[in-house]
């Protein structure tokens, strides 16, 4: 069982994954899992001037913040690292 509850904002979900292939929208998600049992693993980085940290996926981001109170990870958005950061 995971330390922390993955939280993934509708939006994500609606706007980002939607767009993505099948194949990457897999290794998304297993990434995301991931985060549930360690939020802040080696390949993470907390963004600097922002609450959020990011996780790699290959091309892509994945965009959260760390609610330690309520031991929860909220996925913020999900892009390609080119335009993730808008």
């Amino acid at each position: 069982m995971a330390a922390y509850n993955i939280q993934i904002l509708p939006s994500v979900i609606r706007k980002d994954l939607i767009k993505l292939p099948g194949s990457d929208v897999a290794k998304i998600m297993q990434r995301i899992q991931m985060l549930g049992e360690n939020p802040r693993p080696t390949w993470s980085k907390k963004l600097s001037g922002r609450e959020e940290y990011r996780a790699r996926q290959d091309n892509y981001r994945i965009l959260y913040v760390i609610e330690e109170q309520v031991k929860v990870v909220l996925v913020t958005k999900v892009g390609h690292r080119k335009s993730v950061y808008d």
